[in-house]
């Protein structure tokens, strides 16, 4: 990867919040890797650490991004104080930082997400940009996904937890 020094490599900073329809302590555990497949239909990582898919600080794991291949760390899993961050990299393309905070709110639960996202490359400027303009919109879906099963475990009679 060759940067000349002179240039500015694009890095851009987009958030969003939402409430989440439940209290913190059974959303909080839905913003791990794993247990994010239960309400993102997209979401596919391959646990590289530990060994079987588990959500806890450290965890590392890789997802398909186009033809490239990102690998992610979770930076802090702290469900009781509300606070979760994964770094992930796709070599010679991008760095991205997720940083989530989530706090009580009546009986809901408040969750503020922040992506920044940097380029490595001056190439990679424009899908960095193009990726914070969709993390920008982001906001609706992840509520509509992560309330829509709430909704729908609250319902099951096999709902346990």
């Amino acid at each position: 990867m060759t940067r000349l020094p002179d240039i500015e490599l694009v890095h851009t900073e987009q958030a969003f919040e939402f409430v989440a329809q439940a209290p913190m302590p059974v959303v909080a555990p839905l913003l791990g890797a794993d247990r994010e497949r239960l309400w993102a239909p997209d979401w596919a990582p391959e646990f590289l650490w530990p060994a079987v898919a588990h959500d806890r600080a450290g965890m590392v794991f890789s997802l398909a991004h186009g033809k490239k291949t990102a690998i992610w760390v979770n930076t802090a899993f702290d469900l009781q104080s509300g606070r979760v961050q994964y770094v992930y990299v796709i070599p010679d393309t991008m760095v991205t930082v997720i940083a989530l905070r989530l706090a009580p709110q009546e009986s809901g639960t408040h969750v503020a997400v922040t992506y920044q996202r940097t380029a490595l490359n001056a190439e990679a400027g424009d899908l960095v940009r193009q990726m914070a303009a969709q993390d920008a919109a982001a906001g609706p879906e992840w509520e509509e996904q992560i309330n829509g099963y709430l909704a729908e475990k609250n319902q099951s009679p096999l709902y346990s937890d």
